[in-house]
C-alpha cells in the first residue's frame, strides 16, 4: 500500500472516530434525560409559562409566588437536580457495555543501526463484544437505576424541605408584621393612657404615681415597638435568602382577606402514617438505596465468575516499503481462578452494605411514623389554641375600652388600664402566633406525610391582622 495512502486512511478513520465522540458526548442516544423529572417549580396561572422565568421582585409577591422563586432559585434544589442528571449519565455509562466497542491504534516507528535504518509503520482498528457475563453488566445497570430513583427521590425530598422552608419564612414575615402593626397599636394606646393619667394628674385628679406608671408603660410599649422592627427586619433577610437573594433585597407580601379554616383539615393518623410510608419521597430513596445495594451485591458475585467475549482486528503494516496486513476473528473466555480471595470479600461486603441499607430504612420508617404523629399532635394544639385566641383577643379588647372610658371619666384606676392594655397586648401576640403555629403546624404534616404541593397554598389562611374583625393589608412592606 502507497504511504501517502496508508496516512490518509489513517486520517480519515481516526476523523471519523473523533466525530464519533464528540458526538457521543453532546447527544443522549439512550434517553436518560427523559429518566428525569421536571425541574423543581410550581406551574403558576398560565400552564405555558416558564415556571422559572424571571419574576420582578419590586412588586408584592404572593405565596405561590414566593414558594416558586424559593424552588428555582435556592441553591439546594439545584445541587438534587444536577445529582439527578449526574445519576441518570451512570445509567447511560452502564448500558454502553452491552454495546461493542471500537478502537483505533496507529505507529510510526524509525529504527536506527550500523547498516540502515529501517522505517516501520502500521494502522489496525479492533473490536471488542462482551457476549455473556453471568449477571455482571445487568446488575450493574440495575444498581445505576436504582441509584437515579434514590436521587429522583431524593430531589423529591428535597423540594419538599425547601417547599416548607419558604411557606415558613412567608408566614413568619408576615407574623413579624403583623406583631409590629401590634406593637405600634400598643404604643398609641399606652400614649394616650399617659396623656389621660397627665391631663388628670393637671386636672388635680389624680396622683404623681398613676402618672408614672403610665409613662413607664409607654417607654416599654416604645421598646417593644423597637424590638419588633427589629424581628421584622431579620424575617425579611430570611425570606430574601430562601428566594436566592441577599438579605438586603427588599421583599414585599402580598395578602388576601383570611380565609376561613377548613373543617376537613385533620384526618384519622394511623391513615396518615401509612399514607406517608407510600408517598415520602425520602422513605422512597431508601427502599431505592436498599435494591441498588442488593445489586451491588449481584455484581460483586458475578465479577467472581467466567465471562465471554467476541474480538475481531485488522492490521495494515509496512517494513521499509514492504506491506503486509491480517486479521483476527475469534471467541476469548476468561475464568477467573483466585485473587487473593478479593472477590470473596467483596462479596461480603456487598452483603453487609444491603444489611446497612436495610436497617437505614427501617429507621426511617420508624422516624416517618414519628414525624406523622408529632406534627399531628401540634397541628390539633394549634387549631385548638387558634380557636381561643380569637376569643381571648375580642375580650381583652373589649375589656381595655371599657377600663380606658372608666378612667377617663374619672372612675377606674391607672392599673386598671394598664393591665386592661398589657391583657390586650398579650392577646395581639398570642393571636398572632396561633395563626402562625397553625399555618406552619399545617404544612409541617402535610411535608411530613409527604403530600406538601401547590394545592395546599390554596387552604393555607393569612396571618390575622392585629384588630378583632380587620381584614389583611393587602401588601406587606416595612
Amino acid at each position: 500500500m502507497n504511504i501517502d495512502v496508508m496516512r490518509y486512511l489513517t486520517c480519515t478513520l481516526a476523523c471519523l472516530l473523533s466525530s464519533l465522540a464528540v458526538a457521543g458526548e453532546t447527544l443522549d442516544p439512550f434517553g436518560t434525560d427523559t429518566m428525569l423529572p421536571l425541574k423543581p417549580a410550581l406551574r403558576l396561572d398560565d400552564a405555558t409559562r416558564d415556571p422559572c422565568a424571571a419574576q420582578s421582585l419590586d412588586r408584592a409577591l404572593n405565596l405561590l409566588e414566593v414558594v416558586n422563586l424559593a424552588l428555582c432559585n435556592n441553591p439546594q434544589t439545584r445541587v438534587v437536580w444536577a445529582s439527578s442528571r449526574v445519576q441518570a449519565a451512570q445509567v447511560g455509562v452502564n448500558k454502553a457495555g452491552y454495546l461493542p466497542s471500537v478502537s483505533l491504534s496507529a505507529s510510526d516507528n524509525r529504527t536506527t543501526g550500523t547498516i540502515s535504518g529501517v522505517d516501520q509503520r502500521s494502522i489496525g482498528v479492533t473490536l471488542s463484544y462482551l457476549l455473556y457475563d453471568f449477571g455482571s453488566r445487568s446488575a450493574n445497570l440495575e444498581n445505576a437505576r436504582q441509584l437515579l430513583s434514590a436521587a429522583i427521590a431524593t430531589q423529591d425530598s428535597t423540594v419538599q424541605t425547601v417547599f416548607l422552608a419558604a411557606v415558613q419564612a412567608f408566614y413568619q414575615y408576615q407574623a413579624t408584621f403583623a406583631a409590629l402593626d401590634a406593637a405600634i397599636e400598643s404604643e398609641r394606646a399606652a400614649k394616650e393612657s399617659f396623656a389621660a393619667a397627665e391631663a388628670r394628674y393637671t386636672a388635680g385628679t389624680a396622683t404623681p404615681a398613676d402618672k408614672l406608671q403610665a409613662q413607664t408603660a409607654y417607654s416599654q410599649a416604645t421598646l417593644n415597638r423597637i424590638t419588633a422592627n427589629g424581628n421584622l427586619k431579620n424575617a425579611q433577610g430570611t425570606l430574601a435568602n430562601m428566594l436566592g437573594q441577599d438579605a438586603n433585597r427588599n421583599i414585599s407580601l402580598a395578602t388576601s382577606n383570611t380565609t376561613a379554616m377548613p373543617d376537613d383539615f385533620e384526618g384519622d393518623v394511623n391513615a396518615l402514617i401509612e399514607e406517608a410510608r407510600q408517598h415520602r419521597p425520602d422513605l422512597q430513596a431508601a427502599a431505592a438505596q436498599v435494591k441498588a445495594a442488593q445489586a451491588s451485591a449481584d455484581a460483586a458475585r458475578a465479577a467472581g465468575r467466567p465471562s465471554i467475549s467476541l474480538t475481531a482486528s485488522a492490521d495494515q503494516y509496512n517494513t521499509s516499503g514492504i506491506n503486509s496486513h491480517g486479521s483476527l476473528v475469534g471467541i476469548n473466555l476468561s475464568v477467573p481462578i483466585f485473587s487473593g480471595y478479593a472477590t470473596t470479600y467483596r462479596v461480603r461486603a456487598a452483603e453487609a452494605q444491603v444489611d446497612v441499607k436495610n436497617g437505614q430504612l427501617d429507621q426511617l420508617r420508624l422516624q416517618v411514623a414519628l414525624d406523622v404523629w408529632t406534627a399531628y399532635q401540634n397541628l390539633t394544639t394549634a387549631t385548638q389554641s387558634l380557636r381561643s385566641s380569637a376569643d381571648l383577643l375580642n375580650s381583652a379588647d373589649q375589656s381595655e375600652r371599657v377600663a380606658l372610658g372608666r378612667y377617663k371619666a374619672g372612675v377606674g384606676s391607672i392599673l386598671d388600664v394598664l393591665n386592661a392594655q398589657s391583657a390586650l397586648a398579650s392577646a395581639r401576640q398570642q393571636r398572632i402566633q396561633s395563626t402562625l403555629n397553625w399555618n406552619i403546624s399545617r404544612a409541617t404534616l402535610a411535608q411530613a406525610v409527604g403530600s406538601l404541593d401547590a394545592s395546599l397554598l390554596q387552604t393555607l389562611p393569612d396571618v390575622a391582622s392585629q384588630k378583632p374583625g380587620e381584614s389583611s393589608p393587602q401588601k406587606l412592606q416595612p
